[in-house]
């Protein structure tokens, strides 16, 4: 007699996965319910419930883009060390969670052990968040998880303890468009000429209306170039962001020798202590040098160390730069200050604070 073949489950595909599904037991038992939590070391997190019970938390640093190997070693210390439950952060940390204090130090050696790291909590340097780069996204002006691991080997220190006067999130973005988000240091890269364009290859490839309304200056407008219908770039309003190129490729943006980076800072979502802030321009032109991006590691670095130097316990980077102002933060970082600092776009009205849709 034949089995009955199994029916196969009909694929949810609507709203997110329920969160309660994989979540450790004593997290769903007092969900709502936690009293205060401790960080009893560099990268681990204890949380107490009122109700006595106790949970810990490990994060351990990933390489951002992950293979198949490096996740089967990990969720196999999970498994082994914390019985399955993890979970991954935005910054593709990856946290194990275990609910007796003699089970934190064996999961922290197998961590080790296996080539990662412990840390990113606390008043520490947390793993750098970045875009898809070459990886995902079709405008890439540099492999922005190159530059991520290259500035975190030089930064690992920073991220196993805690040294900074508060939490630094940094951010790589691998174009001006920033997807990275907002971030107390971000680094971003730079397109510093208007698109290239093959006027032959416009009307065979291009949906012209779809690009031209593409463009958030409004620089590009149809052309007709050689009796054919093309597109044309307004120079003096292309910001160079590289818009453009994902819908039109013959309106080519990448170039080696015109593709810089560029580091902000100052960027804050949180409202903890005052409103979000948008993050400020302080280098620019700064070599897209790969594959280890030292020109722009030595600025990230020379701005953590005065930051940790001068700022007070528990200022963020915005905090300690509105207390002492911007000249005094330039005199001390040791950067040029040049017209290129000055906001002086008037497209932008109040910085991009007039519109409905943005309003801090």
């Amino acid at each position: 007699m034949a089995e009955a073949k199994a029916t196969p489950r009909s694929p949810i595909e609507s709203g997110c996965p329920d969160g309660f599904r994989n979540m450790h037991p004593v997290m769903r038992k007092n969900y709502g319910n936690w009293d205060y939590h401790e960080d009893p070391q560099p990268g681990v997190l204890k949380h107490v419930a009122h109700g006595g019970d106790v949970i810990y938390t490990v994060k351990a640093a990933t390489q951002r883009i992950l293979d198949v190997f490096t996740l089967r070693t990990l969720c196999d210390i999970g498994d082994k060390y914390a019985d399955g439950h993890v979970h991954f952060t935005l910054r593709s940390n990856l946290e194990f969670f275990v609910d007796k204090e003699e089970r934190v130090q064996p999961l922290i050696d197998a961590i080790t052990e296996a080539g990662f790291v412990v840390g990113g909590t606390k008043n520490s340097v947390t793993a750098m968040s970045h875009t898809q780069g070459w990886l995902h996204c079709d405008i890439p002006g540099t492999d922005a998880s190159g530059v991520v691991k290259a500035m975190m080997d030089e930064l690992i220190d920073e991220f196993k303890n805690w040294n900074m006067p508060n939490r630094v999130h940094m951010t790589t973005s691998c174009c001006q468009i920033n997807c990275g988000g907002q971030g107390d240091i971000a680094i971003n890269v730079q397109h510093t000429k208007p698109p290239k364009i093959n006027h032959d290859l416009v009307a065979n490839v291009c949906e012209r209306p779809s690009v031209v309304a593409r463009c958030p200056v409004a620089a590009i407008r149809p052309a007709m170039v050689n009796g054919k219908p093309s597109l044309e770039v307004d120079e003096k309003k292309c910001i160079c962001c590289g818009a453009c190129y994902p819908p039109c490729p013959p309106m080519q943006i990448n170039d080696a020798e015109h593709t810089k980076l560029a580091i902000w800072v100052g960027g804050n979502h949180s409202n903890a202590r005052g409103k979000p802030s948008f993050q400020k321009l302080v280098a620019a032109g700064i070599p897209n040098n790969p594959p280890r991006w030292p020109e722009a590691t030595a600025i990230v670095k020379k701005i953590l160390h005065t930051y940790k130097e001068d700022a007070k316990d528990w200022e963020r980077i915005s905090d300690w730069i509105d207390r002492i102002g911007w000249p005094r933060f330039f005199e001390l970082t040791g950067l040029p200050f040049t017209k290129f600092h000055i906001d002086n776009w008037r497209g932008a009205r109040n910085s991009l604070n007039a519109s409905a849709h943005i309003r801090f």
